[in-house]
């Protein structure tokens, strides 16, 4: 306290000069029209621009949230478009019995691109009803497949992966095939078994087939990029250009089918059955 008294009284005419020029300035603008409104005009500018710039940083930090919110609505109302769908096929049949999919939103917490074998860290798990052998796609198009699940945390197996094949058709053609990547270009998938018989184009569309029930059909994967026949080869070798850029995976969807442990189970029955 003593050497805080011992500065001021050091710098006491300093302070007192800093005083009485702080005065003068007020009373200049309380006394004088233009002076007080070039001041209170300043002031509020320099407020205006302290609040916006507040505003602004309280919207970045919250757009986490929003994010958040907007992939639950979005799932449900993807869960909405499979009930209208099916309903439009069938409109006697029940909203229970009707929706084969149920969607879950999921924030991407860890993923990797580089890899040959690319795996994708999700914040859902056993909790939120999520289980191995699920789909994942996002808003661009399929993502993958969840490999294993914990309490709160799931990791999916991505397509870019070199072990992941995912039945796919050529909506054009309607030709039936699959989709594998090569470890090369995160960007790019190979679409094998297109005979050489079917005529496919640069642009043509590759969506998931729906022969399975993980995947729901009609599901976009990419676009045709490039197409080569070999002498001879019985298949197409074509590149498809993925719809979802994988760098760029904050959120998703996991697709649950209400009726994979249905097929799976009479897939298994009539297959023992055979001699």
């Amino acid at each position: 306290m003593q050497r805080l008294l011992n500065f001021l009284y050091e710098y006491r005419a300093f302070f007192t000069f800093l005083l009485l020029e702080f005065l003068s300035a007020w009373m200049l603008v309380l006394n004088n029209d233009f002076q007080s409104t070039a001041y209170f005009n300043t002031a509020n500018g320099l407020t205006a621009n302290i609040i916006g710039f507040s505003q602004k940083a309280s919207a970045y930090f919250s757009l986490g949230d929003v994010n958040t919110e907007l992939s639950r609505e979005n799932a449900q109302l993807k869960t909405a478009l499979e009930l209208q769908r099916q309903q439009s096929r069938n409109p006697f049949t029940s909203q229970d019995t009707v929706i084969r999919y149920e969607f879950t939103s999921a924030k991407v917490i860890n993923s990797s691109v580089a890899q040959f074998k690319n795996f994708i860290t999700i914040n859902r798990g056993i909790d939120a009803g999520i289980e191995p052998g699920m789909a994942a796609i996002s808003t661009f198009g399929a993502v993958g497949k969840v490999k294993a699940v914990s309490e709160h945390f799931a990791v999916l197996i991505s397509i870019l992966n070199i072990d992941e094949q995912v039945s796919s058709v050529l909506k054009r053609t309607g030709s039936i095939g699959t989709v594998q990547w090569d470890g090369t270009d995160p960007r790019t998938v190979n679409l094998l078994y297109i005979p050489r018989h079917v005529v496919p184009q640069a642009g043509d569309t590759v969506a998931t087939s729906g022969y399975n029930a993980v995947f729901p059909d009609g599901v976009l994967i990419g676009i045709v990029k490039d197409v080569k026949l070999r002498e001879e080869a019985p298949f197409y070798d074509i590149k498809v250009e993925l719809a979802q850029d994988f760098t760029r995976l904050s959120y998703l969807k996991i697709v649950k089918s209400r009726l994979k442990q249905e097929l799976d189970s009479l897939e298994v029955v009539t297959k023992g059955k055979e001699p």
